[in-house]
């Protein structure tokens, strides 16, 4: 077990990898280094002196799947179970969302109706996609981009509309270039092995499920679909840094790393602005540019593979309306590129959350997501983009599309530059690649992260617990 293992970047990813180094037992000293003022990475929340909560960053966080349920047993451990808001099966957050087609909302289809009968925006009854499906063959290669799969499999409306539209919801990216392998693995394995992937997910429906928490089972009874926070996603960020004190981890702010050199003697050195940290184990929690950025030449095969792995812009706009109502109900809407490539989507913050409002007279949160793979052909570059622009994108589109007319009494503009990894064609190939480096050369580096293998909260989380346990050893 090393000595000392340092932490690089202070986002989920990293206080996760912190939290769980430094519970295992005969915990090495842990240090984290993190450039920024702040820890908590895109876990950023606005609390407000009227009680009202805006988030940044993620909102939410779905208690699913074995990740799922480590994200829930952590946040028991951390004391956080009080401060759960849940978002129940019932709740219409959960079973109403929306799609933003040819000038409309339109219910995403559920139910025995949707089946059977076409719904809009859709002209077909998706009966017909999934008999497709059961009889469409096997793909052959060993990628291909989420569009093409979903065409392939289900038709070209689905492709166009539905597919294309959850893909710039959950990676603000475009579906023709998206690797299904790595952003939608389930699929692309259900496919693999039952041919069909309607057959295929439903089959894996009845694989062993992991140990539960208390939380988790209550989520799982409850059918949860997300979860928050009372004050916000950041609050987890908050609570694992007082946790991570508390067991003597030593957190640095305003540390970023310049270079980053492995010695003969085998120990990192790791260059910041005033000073040098050596480490027997650095774990990689920053983009993987960033890393690449650090690398010395000699690692330019390495640097090359992570150089490769694109990253997205997103503007995320905060709105606030008083007393304002909303067309519909639910989660919110998605819009398709073919619509409106520049806005992503609209969360109807105050459906799901309505403990996050201010209080006082009845208010509306929105929060409009713009730009991510179209940000530089709708705003120019992130670097220069106008908050007032941006703005004013976000308040058209709520205009236009919840039909909200009066100017809002709060707005908060945020540019995430490079935010949410893109996992194009032959992303696998490339992480292989990464871990066959690392692994050959025996270098004590472990990469975890969104870059990697998920970009979700709990993707985050797991790898950085992943990563732990390999530095710990099987004593752990």
């Amino acid at each position: 077990m090393p000595r000392t293992v340092a932490v690089v970047g202070g986002g989920i990813s990293g206080l996760a990898a912190c939290y769980h180094l430094a519970r295992g037992p005969g915990a090495p000293k842990v240090v984290l280094l993190e450039g920024s003022a702040r820890l908590g990475g895109w876990l950023q929340s606005t609390r407000t002196e009227d009680g009202a909560v805006f988030e940044h960053g993620p909102r939410g966080v779905r208690p699913a799947g074995a990740a799922g349920r480590d994200t829930l047993r952590m946040v028991s451990e951390l004391g956080l179970e009080g401060d759960v808001l849940p978002v129940p099966g019932d709740h219409p957050a959960s079973r109403n969302r929306f799609l933003y087609v040819r000038g409309a909302l339109h219910k995403l289809p559920s139910g025995l109706g949707a089946l059977v009968r076409p719904v809009p925006p859709f002209s077909r009854a998706l009966l017909w996609s999934g008999l497709r499906d059961l009889v469409a063959p096997a793909g052959t290669q060993p990628d291909e981009s989420v569009h093409s799969f979903a065409r392939r499999r289900f038709g070209a409306e689905v492709a166009d509309i539905a597919v294309d539209s959850v893909c710039r919801g959950v990676f603000a990216g475009d579906s023709r270039a998206l690797s299904v392998r790595s952003c939608f693995p389930a699929l692309f394995e259900a496919e693999r092995r039952r041919r069909s992937v309607l057959l295929g997910t439903a089959l894996a429906r009845g694989e062993t499920q992991s140990a539960e928490s208390p939380l988790s089972r209550r989520a799982r009874a409850e059918r949860w679909s997300q979860w928050s926070l009372q004050g916000g996603m950041e609050r987890l960020a908050e609570a694992l840094g007082a946790a991570l004190r508390a067991r003597g981890v030593e957190l640095r702010c305003h540390a970023a790393l310049r270079r980053l050199r492995h010695g003969p003697a085998g120990a990192w050195q790791l260059a910041l602005d005033d000073g040098t940290v050596t480490a027997d184990h650095v774990v990689s929690a920053i983009p993987a540019a960033a890393l690449a950025a650090a690398l010395p030449a000699e690692a330019e095969p390495l640097a090359r593979e992570l150089r490769s792995i694109p990253a997205v812009t997103v503007a995320v706009v905060n709105l606030q309306y008083d007393g304002a109502e909303l067309p519909v109900t639910g989660f919110g809407h998605l819009v398709p590129s073919s619509e409106d490539s520049s806005v992503l989507g609209i969360v109807y913050d105050s459906v799901a959350f309505p403990e996050h409002d201010r209080a006082g007279p009845p208010s509306l949160r929105l929060t409009v997501m713009l730009g991510g793979a179209w940000f530089t052909q709708s705003f120019g570059d992130p670097a220069a983009a106008v908050p007032a622009v941006l703005l004013g994108r976000a308040r058209g589109a709520v205009r236009a599309q919840l039909g909200l007319e009066a100017a809002p009494s709060r707005a908060i503009v945020k540019v995430h530059q490079a935010c949410i990894p893109q996992y194009t064609l032959g992303h696998w190939q490339r992480t292989e690649s990464i871990s066959r480096y690392v692994t050959e050369r025996r270098l004590p580096l472990s990469l975890v992260g969104a870059s990697y293998g998920g970009v979700s909260v709990n993707d985050c989380i797991a790898s950085a617990k992943v990563a732990a346990s390999r530095i710990l050893g099987p004593s752990c």
